[in-house]
């Protein structure tokens, strides 16, 4: 992978552990609307998709708005003690920078949350461009997000890769011609659609197998 120049990335459930978070923050507007939980297995599919999307799917009796607002008051009570970088990739991330590849973030959560979580760990630096769900009409897994983001940075697809945790990120990249990496750490893909002809290009186990991956 030695012509690869652009290191692009997903954010909730790649570089940031949000899943129990988003889980419970789900879990939180299931009871405050219907009086009953749901099933995790159902809230994890929906990963990696923008979450004013989900909410018109999940519960159409709402306006999406204000089940956003139940669903946010939850999320910022918590912020703080339940996200965390998955073990490694803030690491990575700086290998990379200094290793002078291009860094961009392509993330379907909006942009005012997604800084608020990576100021929260001082990494927004390290990343090149920033492509949040306020910058396009359309979002994973059309490809307009990846392409935003290589247009912020002059990179071309056959030169640039997109590491992602969910079919989302998997199916935007494939759309963009990019090559596709799905980490170890992922919730979202049985093992059956990880080996399908819709499944990433490659897998990685840990952070720093990213790095082996490019220098092989």
């Amino acid at each position: 992978m030695k012509n690869i120049r652009t290191i692009l990335f997903d954010f909730d459930g790649t570089i940031m552990n949000t899943n129990d978070l988003i889980i419970q923050s789900w879990q939180h507007t299931f009871r405050t609307v219907e009086g009953k939980e749901r099933p995790v297995g159902d809230i994890v599919r929906t990963f990696g998709e923008p979450l004013w999307i989900t909410m018109e799917k999940q519960l159409p009796q709402l306006t999406p708005d204000e089940g956003i607002t139940i669903y946010r008051s939850y999320l910022r009570q918590h912020l703080a003690d339940m996200i965390y970088p998955f073990p490694g990739m803030v690491e990575l991330i700086k290998k990379l920078k200094e290793q002078k590849y291009l860094t961009g973030l392509v993330t379907s959560r909006t942009k005012d949350t997604t800084y608020e979580c990576m100021n929260r760990f001082d990494i927004a630096s390290y990343f090149d461009c920033i492509v949040s769900c306020d910058d396009t009409d359309k979002h994973k897994p059309d490809p307009e997000p990846l392409f935003i983001a290589l247009e912020k940075l002059s990179a071309k697809p056959q030169e640039s890769i997109m590491v992602g945790d969910s079919m989302f990120d998997i199916l935007c990249a494939k759309n963009a011609g990019v090559q596709s990496i799905l980490v170890g750490w992922q919730m979202t893909l049985s093992r059956e659609e990880i080996n399908g002809p819709e499944g990433p290009d490659f897998t990685i186990e840990k952070p720093e197998d990213l790095l082996d991956m490019l220098t092989a």
